[in-house]
């Protein structure tokens, strides 16, 4: 069964193939070989999944589409100021190969032949004679492989490029260009030549739509800023004298070559490349553009076409009452904490975090409710935020922190894009917590609240086996049974007390220190105070379900179970009270679990 969006392109890719209107190029001998039965599509998603339809890994010179990548990489290494300095960034409403300049003598934009020959010219004066070994390398690295070059296209285009030449003696005379001009040329007809595939220029285009970042490499080839600025110029010059209707009717950035390729980037969401010689009259490839207008008009994929809601960046926004974190804590904690619920206050976001969805965030900080005096932020839905996103939350932080706020950020790793962002703020940035989980800032800020309000100071001593809830209700002579026909336990930090897998044999009562209890893979389900039982599912289970470790020196009491079956023996009324109390327990955990379900369930 194919994807939705492979069965589109493959029912495309059979109607438009029936189209024979156009012609190949011939002003370039070499491409009258081209083959005008050739049809391929490949799109790209950010996420690294490329569909082929066609004759997609069909190798093909990329001519004009080079133009886009060529003015990303002068971009890239020479900087937007010598860049524009010497090439503009206005629609020309001319033919590509038009021999003219602006006013104040500078190609109209990159996407034309004099915009495109000047920017040859600015890499070989900052490469020389490796200017072209540099385009060929970027333009592999866009693509995720290395590139061949058909030398018989290269000659054909060098042998008969005099219009070119013409255009780029114009540059020269004007100061444009400053080095040797057919020296430059043969770097423009290079790159030119360049073989790519409709696999190829998907990748290509998607790298693009990834903020620069190859999906497939992971390489990051260029920076957001340079891709802004490139798919700015492909949107409003991109498609020749075509560009108006093509942005009116597709509204996707795009770039298209005589080879008969198109490439089209949709910024954050896929790439484009199709192939097929036919060129219409603005030298556009005649089923390329069919394919894009299709894809666009049936997807709704203009770029101009948005209806998100920012209200959704938000998944749940809660004070912590009665929802807590894995910690199992002592009555005078919870006491606590339940007092003082209105001072944790917690906002997940979801979704990737753009300027309206973060000004709607900082408005709900500031607006709706007290923001309690310690703020915790989940970003672990978010996968990223634009810069405008970044600046308005560290300044929204920055005003929270000046009130006494206590900022706690969780759900992403410091080398994550999300951070970059944020960190990228630092100058307004206040100082943050950061935790990888939600759960561990959660505690905490709980810590936190049970410290200032000064609960710390029950943790110090030994807890009896009188305060442990699971024995609630025992009178002393049966605590002090129980006390007898345990095991006293001691175990270092670090130390593992029960193994998932292992007979469940045993519980323990925990009289000093901290235990965490654990899935295999490390993720954590309960941290566990002194005061409270754990491997207490041993009543009712036969196996380890999961790993106990001591977070700190442990000192406890072990009850085998056989020891307890006696004493149920000789004090069933009591065994029943403990099976009770496990049951309490047990509630007690199902009415938090649910509790969090209902807040997630609420927006």
């Amino acid at each position: 069964m194919y994807p939705p969006l492979r069965g589109f392109l493959r029912r495309c890719h059979e109607q438009f193939a029936a189209d024979d209107s156009g012609a190949v190029a011939n002003y370039i001998p070499e491409l009258t070989r081209a083959n005008p039965a050739h049809f391929g599509v490949s799109l790209a998603t950010i996420d690294g999944h490329v569909y082929e339809v066609g004759d997609s890994s069909t190798p093909f010179t990329i001519q004009s589409i080079s133009k886009a990548f060529v003015f990303a990489l002068a971009l890239e290494t020479l900087g937007h100021e010598r860049v524009e300095s010497v090439i503009g960034v206005e629609p020309s409403g001319e033919a590509f190969n038009s021999i003219r300049l602006t006013g104040d003598n500078k190609p109209f934009n990159p996407m034309v032949n004099a915009g495109a020959i000047a920017c040859s010219g600015l890499i070989h004066q900052h490469e020389g004679d490796g200017a072209f070994d540099l385009i060929h390398r970027t333009l592999g690295r866009f693509a995720g492989r290395e590139l061949d070059v058909d030398e018989a296209v290269f000659a054909s285009e060098r042998a008969t490029g005099d219009r070119n030449r013409a255009i780029a003696w114009l540059l020269r005379n004007y100061s444009v260009l400053g080095d040797d001009v057919d020296a430059v040329l043969d770097v423009y007809f290079r790159q030119c030549a360049v073989l790519v595939t409709a696999r190829d220029l998907a990748v290509m285009a998607a790298t693009l739509a990834n903020c620069g970042r190859n999906p497939l490499t992971g390489e990051q080839i260029i920076s957001s800023y340079v891709v802004a600025r490139t798919l700015s110029v492909m949107t409003s010059s991109g498609m020749y004298d075509y560009a108006g209707e093509w942005i009116y009717r597709v509204g996707i950035p795009a770039k298209s070559g005589v080879g008969g390729g198109i490439i089209a980037a949709l910024p954050a969401q896929l790439g484009l490349g199709t192939f097929s010689p036919r060129l219409d009259s603005h030298g556009n490839s005649v089923r390329g553009l069919k394919v894009c207008e299709a894809l666009s008009a049936h997807f709704g994929l203009h770029v101009l076409n948005r209806s998100d809601d920012v209200r959704t960046c938000i998944i749940s926004d809660y004070h912590a009452a009665g929802v807590s974190s894995r910690r199992n804590r002592q009555n005078f904690e919870l006491a606590i904490l339940q007092e003082r619920a209105s001072d944790i206050r917690v906002i997940e976001l979801v979704g990737a975090l753009s300027f309206a969805a973060m000004d709607y965030v900082s408005r709900r900080l500031d607006g709706e409710g007290p923001p309690g005096e310690l703020l915790i932020l989940d970003f672990r839905r978010v996968p990223s935020a634009t810069t405008a996103a970044a600046r308005l939350l560290a300044e929204a932080l920055a005003g929270l922190a000046a009130r006494g706020v206590t900022l706690i950020v969780a759900g992403f790793e410091k080398a994550s894009q999300l951070w970059q962002a944020i960190h990228a703020e630092r100058n307004v940035l206040p100082k943050l917590r950061h935790f990888s989980l939600l759960d561990d800032a959660i505690e905490w800020a709980e810590d936190q609240v049970i410290y200032r309000y000064g609960g710390f100071e029950g943790l110090a001593k030994t807890t009896h086996l009188s305060e442990q809830a699971l024995l609630a209700g025992l009178c002393p002579d049966e605590i002090d049974h129980i006390a007898a026909i345990g095991l006293a336990r001691a175990f270092k930090t670090g130390e593992r007390i029960i193994a998932a897998g292992d007979p469940a044999a045993s519980l323990f009562f925990l009289q000093s220190g901290m235990v965490s209890v654990k899935l295999r893979s490390g993720v954590r389900l309960a941290s566990i105070s002194p005061g409270m039982a754990f491997g207490e599912m041993a009543l009712i289970e036969r196996e380890r379900s999961a790993d106990v470790w001591a977070d700190t020196a442990v000192q406890c009491l072990e009850l085998p179970l056989s020891a307890y079956a006696s004493f149920r023996k000789s004090h069933p009324a009591s065994g029943e009270l403990i099976m009770r109390n496990l049951a309490a327990l047990l509630a007690r955990r199902l009415v938090l679990a649910n509790a969090k379900v209902d807040l997630l369930s609420a927006y």
